[in-house]
């Protein structure tokens, strides 16, 4: 009786040692992103915690850790403590802002830690492994195509931009390249930040400001929710086409619908994030590494394909 009582006891022991040596030895993914302050975010953060619920239920040696941040202080913050307080074999991180985060980034890289950057670049792409992103560039040199092509190459325009980003940098060359030596004409273009309250405000001056309008991008479809709100409420007919991008399920069901002002839209998936988390555990379970940059491709939605792009139990 004490014999089996002491092996007991013994492989009871051995099995705590061993499952303190596999916690030990696990790989240690963090993913730090910014807070769901608009809807695409929003995407990202389901995304990303849809990744992690799924990896660490399905690969014991990986451990996914999300961590979200309101403002580029705070994510600052957020690696700086996760890669004090534990060993990080990767980082996936899609940056508040580009400046504020390379520095702290480039130190989590010197320690030894696999970088993978999504969406919104750091300064210094040389301290990346892994680069995931949408073409910018074809959000708006897609949209302007439509648009060139159903105005029959004439109209007056309207566009609401993002931020200050390279990302929406890269969506305005996109757009102004494509209508160059058209008849299409900008009247107007401002930064209404991404955020539907500013667009609806912005578009109502654009209203007010222009008796007529022949189309209207914004190049983010949380803006044009607004947009789409403000030209209702005011009644105004002149207005044929009011196009977004990024994905968002509430325009893609427009699409779907045959929405005559809204017939199209570009995708810009928040999923990217789930895939960036993939990539970059490939690269720590043993599988063929996997390096360099991955960049999307922003086709059409039309109604023909628009149910492809549909996922209503995603909160974008």
């Amino acid at each position: 009786m004490f014999c089996k009582k002491w092996m007991a006891a013994a492989a009871l022991g051995t099995l705590l040692l061993t499952g303190h040596a596999m916690a030990e030895d696990k790989k240690v993914i963090a993913v730090s992103i910014p807070a769901a302050d608009h809807g695409w975010t929003a995407g990202v953060v389901y995304h990303a915690q849809t990744a992690a619920k799924e990896i660490n239920a399905a690969f014991p040696g990986v451990e996914v850790i999300v961590k979200t941040s309101p403002s580029a202080a705070d994510q600052v913050s957020a690696i700086e403590d996760l890669s004090a307080s534990r060993k990080i074999d990767a980082l996936v991180i899609l940056p508040y802002s580009s400046e504020e985060l390379t520095e702290p980034v480039k130190a989590i890289k010197e320690k030894g830690t696999f970088i993978t950057v999504v969406d919104r670049g750091l300064t210094d792409p040389t301290i990346q492994g892994l680069y995931v992103a949408g073409d910018n560039i074809a959000v708006g040199r897609n949209t302007a195509k439509y648009m060139i092509d159903k105005l029959g190459g004439r109209g007056d325009l309207v566009v609401l931009r993002g931020i200050p980003t390279v990302i929406d940098d890269e969506r305005i060359k996109g757009f102004q390249d494509a209508i160059a030596g058209t008849g299409l004409k900008v009247l107007d273009i401002q930064y209404a930040h991404w955020n539907s309250d500013e667009a609806f405000k912005l578009m109502q001056d654009y209203l007010a400001k222009y008796p007529h309008i022949d189309a209207v991008w914004a190049n983010d479809d949380d803006m044009l929710l607004g947009v789409l709100e403000a030209v209702k409420q005011s009644g105004r007919t002149d207005i044929k086409l009011a196009l977004g991008g990024n994905g968002m399920k509430d325009i893609v069901k427009k699409v779907i619908d045959g929405d005559t002002m809204t017939p199209v839209e570009t995708p810009y998936p928040p999923s990217m994030i789930k895939t960036a988390i993939y990539m970059t555990m490939a690269n720590l379970v043993g599988q063929a590494p996997v390096r360099g940059a991955v960049k999307l491709d922003a086709p059409l939605i039309t109604k023909d394909n628009a149910k492809e792009y549909f996922f209503p139990d995603s909160p974008f």
